[in-house]
């Protein structure tokens, strides 16, 4: 049932009948009331206006904005150092959270992002000549604890120990080696050494790339520079050639002292295998001879006059024939001697049908012998 239709003409803002819609002022007021029972205030404060709130309301609004300004974000590439009264509490990770308000510290690290320092500066190398050096060091923050809380300016602790790293590495090298190349091994050895010192510090710094953009001599001395690096790849260019050419000639050297020493095997096998064959020779007539010494002797005899005389070129003839007319073929004599062909033409007994002459006639005409 409606409030108008209780009977009594009153309205629940006020007991008289038809006054119209509630006082705002009266409203705020017992609400004030209500308050200030509840924190504890006893009853209505002196004003009669909404500016007239109780102290316990007051510090109920504060109290809250106050809590309200408790809660921080974490983006996805940071993460949160909390810190209360500057005493580290706890990381935080990306999302939503809550500290407690003037109590707690927050300080936000971005981890993800790459971060690039440059150093420019001339350095003496290990053999005490000048050059102009231009580093570049990419870093992160890989500990969001550690790079808030460990080292006081982060940067800057970077920024000493790179410059220290690089005069220490450049220090202990050559100029040669600094500007040619050695320049990749430089690099790796800075990038250690700058990892090492700001490990042992707690810096929280993670070291990416560490880059030696240049390397050069100063200008007042360029050109002997020049001079000098022509003159060590002069240098480096014979080494090549020298061990090219011992490349090539030592495997053609040893495989000549093969080859001989193989020819020279071949060589006593040969002989050793013609000395035990001229042996077995010499045993076997041995034995023919014990069993016919003159058949054999006169055999021996005949094979050595044919030999001997089957490498000269002469012509032997048997005078005690008749006179007859001997043929002689100089021409084709004289064409086995220039063939180097050995033999031997022999005119006996028969050959001259007759064969006996009591004088020579040397007189030759025509390739005919006339007695």
């Amino acid at each position: 049932m409606a409030w108008n239709d209780s009977g009594n003409g009153k309205s629940p803002w006020n007991q008289g009948p038809d006054q119209g819609p509630p006082d705002l002022d009266e409203v705020v007021k017992k609400m004030q009331e209500r308050l200030g029972s509840l924190f504890g205030g006893g009853g209505s404060s002196s004003g009669n206006g909404p500016g007239g709130f109780s102290l316990g309301f007051i510090a109920a609004l504060v109290l809250g904005a106050l809590l309200a300004t408790g809660f921080y974000k974490v983006n996805a590439p940071e993460q949160g150092v909390v810190m209360r009264f500057g005493e580290y509490q706890v990381t935080t990770l990306p999302g939503l959270h809550w500290r407690i308000p003037l109590i707690d510290e927050v300080v936000i690290v971005n981890i993800a992002s790459t971060e690039e320092y440059d150093h420019q500066t001339q350095m003496l190398t290990a053999d005490e000549n000048i050059v102009s050096i231009e580093l570049s060091v990419q870093y992160r923050r890989g500990d969001a604890k550690a790079w808030a809380f460990n080292v006081r300016n982060p940067a800057l602790s970077l920024s000493e120990v790179s410059q220290s790293a690089i005069r220490e590495v450049v220090g202990t090298s050559s100029a040669q080696m600094v500007m040619g190349f050695g320049r990749a091994e430089i690099v790796d050895r800075t990038k250690q050494l700058l990892q090492e010192t700001l490990d042992q510090y707690a810096t929280g710094i993670e070291i990416m790339v560490v880059n030696l953009v240049n390397a050069t001599p100063p200008a007042q001395v360029q050109a002997a520079v020049d001079d000098a690096t022509r003159a060590g790849e002069d240098h480096e260019r014979m080494i090549l050639e020298a061990e090219s050419y011992q490349n090539d000639i030592l495997p053609r050297a040893r495989g000549e002292a093969v080859k001989q020493i193989q020819d020279a095997e071949g060589h006593k096998a040969r002989v050793v295998a013609d000395a035990e064959g001229e042996t077995s020779r010499f045993l076997a007539l041995l034995a023919e001879y014990r069993q016919a010494p003159e058949v054999t002797r006169k055999r021996l005899y005949l094979e050595t006059i044919q030999e001997v005389y089957g490498s000269v070129s002469k012509v032997f003839l048997d005078a005690t024939g008749s006179g007859n007319l001997l043929y002689l073929p100089i021409d084709k004599l004289l064409e086995q001697h220039r063939q180097g062909v050995s033999g031997s033409v022999g005119f006996g007994p028969a050959a001259e049908s007759g064969g006996q002459a009591s004088q020579r006639d040397n007189e030759r005409t025509g390739g005919r012998t006339r007695r």
